[in-house]
């Protein structure tokens, strides 16, 4: 099983796809909180050329809440990252860290629950693009 879900989208450009991805994201109650440009970066850190590739930290304030009360540790893997990349083989990727993949092991059921149902919410981002 991947840890991620992935969508390709080829109809639209990088900084529409990145609005596109965050409005679906507040739909499903996310909210973005972190956002990291890896291409901005690696040209400001160590002076190197690379593709757009955006790293967005999303939180759905509930769901947080009530992993953290199933278990404390999970903080480790907060927020949900969703990648926007430019490919190597063209077009624009969309993907997400898969919590239900992460969560099939712990042995707590409350937490695996919780997992499959942010995974919902994600996959419907997915779906909405094209």
């Amino acid at each position: 099983m991947d840890f991620f879900i992935a969508r390709k989208v080829r109809t639209v450009g990088f900084d529409l796809l990145t609005e596109k991805v965050k409005q679906e994201l507040k739909k499903e109650g996310f909210g973005v909180i972190t956002e990291i440009d890896i291409k901005k970066t690696l040209k400001e850190k160590i002076n190197v050329d690379f593709r757009n590739y955006l790293i967005l930290g999303a939180c759905n304030p509930q769901f947080a809440h009530r992993a953290l009360l199933a278990d404390d540790k999970i903080g480790v893997l907060l927020p949900c990252n969703v990648v926007i990349q430019e490919s190597a083989a063209g077009g624009l990727e969309v993907m997400a860290f898969d919590p239900a993949s992460a969560m099939m092991d712990s042995g707590n059921g409350d937490l695996v629950r919780l997992a499959s149902d942010v995974r919902d919410k994600l996959m419907k981002v997915m779906d909405s693009l094209d």
